[in-house]
């Protein structure tokens, strides 16, 4: 067994998925009915929410009275930053999958994305823009900037995926607790994480995926707001690559 992967007991489980909410009431069901029925890996489910009004709440109290592995976890911080920091920081090993509420990720392939870590891969990204993977619908906007950060961090830094912005991925909780999260905005903390591996020399994987946009309830991304927190780490990629390339003149 790897490093990245210690000794579990059995009643625990080795996967942990965490998923923000925020009022997910009409999508919440039918999301822990995609995992439940396309995982075979056991896990058990992180539900991280800001406030007790939450609309996401009632539906994943019913649920958790059925299914002991649903566990509702009140965010530490604020957003869904705080709320990913949070879910984050529970499991004490294993592997931490970042899923969202809104349908949008297919889980299909999580069992995958599981099997390589156990392979040793510290980062599993459930990639849009590898072969065999889509996007479907979605702003235009946002989707040229993820494939063009992506295909460009591959090439300049050597980030071995397409899509490093995705925030559908698995991570080696082994690895977690070596980086301090530093993002400030949301969703550009699987930006950061994906360069902060790479920079450390560990094991990056990714398997196509499909995405498909939202149809019920509001997103909470705000590309303009963020961008520039997603430059700093895109920054950082390409630097790893060329400041020691530039040192060596």
């Amino acid at each position: 067994m790897s490093a990245s992967s210690p000794e579990r007991t059995p009643a625990e489980p080795d996967l942990h998925v965490v998923v923000p909410v925020y009022n997910e009431a009409e999508n919440f069901r039918p999301f822990y009915e995609s995992l439940a029925s396309k995982v075979r890996t056991p896990f058990d489910v992180l539900v991280v929410y800001d406030r007790d009004e939450d609309t996401t709440l009632p539906v994943a109290r019913e649920l958790a009275e059925k299914d002991a592995r649903i566990r509702l976890v009140k965010n530490e911080g604020k957003g869904v930053l705080g709320a990913l920091k949070t879910g984050m920081r529970r499991p004490k090993g294993g592997a931490v999958l970042v899923t969202m509420a809104d349908l949008s990720d297919d889980h299909g392939c999580v069992d995958e994305m599981y099997a390589l870590y156990r392979q040793g891969y510290a980062v599993v990204s459930a990639s849009r823009y590898a072969r065999g993977g889509a996007q479907k619908g979605g702003p235009l906007v946002k989707g040229l900037l993820s494939r063009t950060a992506g295909a460009s961090l591959r090439v300049l830094a050597g980030v071995p995926t397409w899509d490093a912005t995705n925030n559908f991925k698995l991570y080696s909780r082994e690895f977690l607790g070596t980086v301090e999260i530093e993002s400030e905005g949301g969703f550009e903390l699987a930006l950061e994480l994906t360069v902060k591996a790479h920079l450390q020399g560990r094991r990056i994987a990714e398997l196509p995926t499909v995405w498909t946009d939202r149809v019920a309830g509001k997103s909470n991304f705000k590309l303009m707001k963020w961008l520039p927190h997603y430059l700093r780490w895109y920054a950082m990629g390409v630097r790893g690559r060329l400041v020691p390339q530039a040192a060596r003149r």
